[in-house]
This record gives C-alpha cells, structure tokens and sequence, in this order.
C-alpha cells in the first residue's frame, strides 16, 4: 500500500474572538524572531506582557470593525480542505493540516493529528510565499521544538518559498484582473496599482533576509505575466515599533500620489495568502479613509487569495513538485548505490 502523505499549511494565525486578541499578540510579542535584540532574552516574556496589553485594546476596536476576529483560520482551514481534495482527485493518498505559529490550531496539534492518522512523512507548505526569517523561518522552529519534544519519527521537507512561481502568479493576476474591472473603462489606464506587502525591519534585510527582494520579483512577475501598463508601485504596511522598516509605507505612498493627482487606486495585498486584519482593515477601512481625505476619487482594494481555484491549484502543484523532486534524489541515490 502506497503511503500515505500529509502535508501541513503554515500559517501565522489570528485571534478568533474579542478575548483572543491580549493572549494572540503575547504569542506573537515573545517570539524571538520577532523581539530580537541584544540580552532580550532575558526580559523578553516582560517585555511581550507589556507591549501586548498595551496594543490589545486598540486592535480588538480594529478587530470589531471587520467582524470581530480574524478570518485566517476559517480561510486556512478551507484551503487545506480544497486542497486535500485536489491532491486526492489527482491520485494522491494525502491529508492535508493546518499549523497557526500563534494561535490555534497550533503546530503541536497538527502533530498531534498527523501522529491520529498515522502519517510519517510531510511536506511543510508554508502560506508565506516569499521566505523571511520573521515567517518561514519562525514557522520551522516551532515545527522542529515541537517534533522534539514529542521525540516524533516523522520526517519533513519543506517547501520554502514560491515567490515567483507561475501558477502562482497566475492567481494574483486574476485578482488584478478583477480590481481593474471595477473601475469604469474610460478610466481603468489611469489606475495605479499600489501592491502592498507586509513590511519587515531593515536589521532583517541588513542580515540578509530575502523577503524584499523576493517580494519584489513577485510585484514584476505579476505586471509581466498580465501584460498590465498601469503605473505601480511596491509599498510596505503594518509597521511595529521604534526601528526602521522596509519603505515606502503604504500611507506615505498614497498621500504621495494622490497629492501629485492620482485619482484611482487598486490596492494588491501582494505578500498574504488569504484576507485578516491586514487587508481588511489597514488597507479596506484605514487607508481607505486616508485616501479618501487625500482626494482618491475611487480606492479599490483586491481580493485576497483566499479560496480562489487559481491559488488551490498553485498548492497542488507545489506539492506534486516536492514529490518529485524527492523520487529524482531516491532514483538517482540508489543508481550512485
């Protein structure tokens, strides 16, 4: 009998109640990847009690406004459903879960239903597309503390990025498609496509990080692959704390050209997977309103991937990649044997 594979969905995660928003940014405080910084560690479980219940009420108002939680798990859980169907329609004996970095379900109950089901072999598919340090890599940590402590025989590979893959691609040009659609005719060439990406500190990019950089390749693949003439723009969001981030800002950018007199702008969350707070928030309501104010005529703010069969389908073949690519090393080591 062929084995069965699992394949696990990295996720960061978002508070799925009011209540959860104090526990969720502790968790996301005193990650180490996120609070890093001479001698943190030794008060850095202080320092995420502090910043978290300072932060907290603001964001569970921010929280209120889109519903009052975030739709990341729902989105993740329905991706991993989807695909799970497609990797099985495709012939593939697989279960496919869903691991949240700071909230539930968490890595330690994915194994938990991995080690259920009897699955010994995964591939590690994170929802970050383009690989960072604060992402990916945060992500692997906890899957390897977590297979550690629980001394699992399972064994894993991970798929660390798809920045620039095609299919891929293809997803986020159908929904640029669809935002452009949204303005009249007459007036969709004089649309500047702001893509929007979750800005990093620069100490990352200073260290190496490769989260710029690939977002960047993903913003050009995106204009050459729909063919789009359209001004744009790569800007960055969601700033926390003192040090310098990655920039433009998203806001910075769109007082800018709205104040040289652009009118119309199609806002692409280009670095997430699905919608949460991030774009449903900061760029649907709060930017929204600074544009507004700044004279936009029309702001539009694409989809996310969310549940789209382009991005589904993008995930299927990733795996099928990863499978490959291993039985090329097995064939090829056994023929060096």
């Amino acid at each position: 009998m062929a084995e069965r594979l699992g394949v696990v969905l990295l996720n960061l995660g978002g508070p799925d109640s009011l209540e959860a928003v104090e526990p969720f940014l502790y968790n996301l405080f005193r990650d180490p990847d996120i609070i890093d910084f001479p001698l943190s560690f030794l008060f850095r479980k202080g320092l995420a009690k502090v910043i978290s219940s300072r932060r907290a009420p603001r964001v569970m108002e921010q929280y209120k406004a889109i519903g009052g939680k975030s739709p990341i798990r729902e989105y993740t859980e329905q991706q991993a459903s989807r695909l799970e169907e497609e990797l099985n329609r495709q012939g593939l004996d697989a279960r496919v879960y869903v691991a949240m970095r700071y909230w539930r379900p968490s890595t330690e109950e994915a194994l938990e239903a991995i080690e259920r089901d009897g699955v010994t072999r995964v591939i590690l598919l994170p929802l970050y597309p383009q690989y960072s340090k604060a992402t990916t890599l945060s992500s692997m940590k906890e899957w390897e503390k977590q297979v550690k402590q629980r001394a699992s025989k399972i064994e894993a590979e991970l798929i660390d990025s798809y920045f620039s893959f095609q299919p891929y691609i293809d997803a986020f040009v159908e929904r640029v498609d669809q935002g452009l659609a949204r303005f009249p005719e007459d007036r969709r060439d004089e649309v500047n496509i702001l893509f929007s990406a979750h800005g990093t500190p620069m100490k990352l990019v200073r260290q190496g990080d490769p989260y710029s950089h690939q977002i960047a390749k993903t913003v050009e693949a995106i204009m050459e692959r729909g063919r789009f003439s359209q001004p744009h723009h790569l800007c960055y969001q969601s700033k926390v704390g003192p040090l310098k981030w990655l920039e433009p800002s998203t806001p910075e950018t769109i007082h800018k050209l709205a104040a040289e007199g652009v009118k119309n702008m199609l806002l692409v969350p280009v670095a997430f997977a699905s919608d949460h707070l991030e774009t449903l928030f900061e760029l649907g309501v709060e930017y929204r309103r600074e544009a507004n104010e700044a004279g936009v005529l029309q702001y539009e703010v694409t989809e996310g991937l969310n549940l789209s069969p382009k991005f589904i389908d993008a995930l299927a073949q990733l795996v099928f990649e990863k499978i490959d690519s291993r039985e090329s090393i097995r064939l090829s080591n056994a023929g060096a044997g």
